[in-house]
């Protein structure tokens, strides 16, 4: 029987703080304690935010640690993925999302999960997941660029502190954008971080 990949999808969420880490229900406890460890390393770091190179060496580190743990909690529940040829050729299904997916980010700033979510969703274009993410993973996009432009709406319309622009931008709720690209939106979106 295969096991379950982890993803954003699972069933068992922990949450920490703003920042959440997505675990299989399959997972060992000793599995959830390092994740959630990792994840608490960032949450922590990014609690203390000081626009240094010695705390962003250190944010940078606590990322690799966590992005590690959840390759090996990947590599041990199920075989990698098969790589999307260069050769394939999109569906009329997936040309539609990807047309659907350019006009989104011509109107806002989206994260590629969140522009998954938003294909995705019923209220939004309501595709299935799985071409909603091959539209998206097709595109050429600057996702930095993308954190940018959101972080900058968001201070557009409320007052941020450089962590809680952060953890907005890579809240689930949020803007969904990994915590490399929050910080580095928040950096750029203006006077910086």
């Amino acid at each position: 029987m295969k096991k379950p990949v982890l993803t954003l999808a699972v069933a068992c969420v922990l949450v920490l703080g703003a920042s959440a880490v997505a675990v299989a229900a399959t997972s060992t406890p000793t599995d959830v304690a390092k994740l959630a460890t990792a994840e608490s390393n960032v949450v922590t770091l990014l609690h203390q935010y000081k626009p240094t190179a010695a705390w962003k060496a250190s944010l940078k580190t606590a990322e690799a640690t966590q992005a590690a743990e959840i390759a090996k909690v990947n590599a041990d529940l199920s075989p990698a993925p098969a790589p999307v040829s260069t050769g394939h050729t999109l569906t009329q299904q997936e040309q539609s999302a990807v047309a659907a997916a350019k006009q989104y980010l011509s109107i806002s700033a989206f994260s590629r999960l969140g522009l998954i979510a938003q294909l995705d969703s019923p209220d939004g274009s309501g595709y299935p997941v799985n071409v909603a993410t091959v539209a998206v993973d097709s595109l050429t996009v600057n996702w930095d660029t993308e954190a940018v432009q959101a972080a900058k709406s968001y201070l557009a319309i409320s007052p941020f502190s450089c962590s809680g622009l952060i953890q907005q931008l890579d809240s689930p709720d949020g803007g969904q954008f990994t915590v490399a690209q929050a910080t580095y939106g928040a950096d750029h979106a203006g006077d910086g971080c």
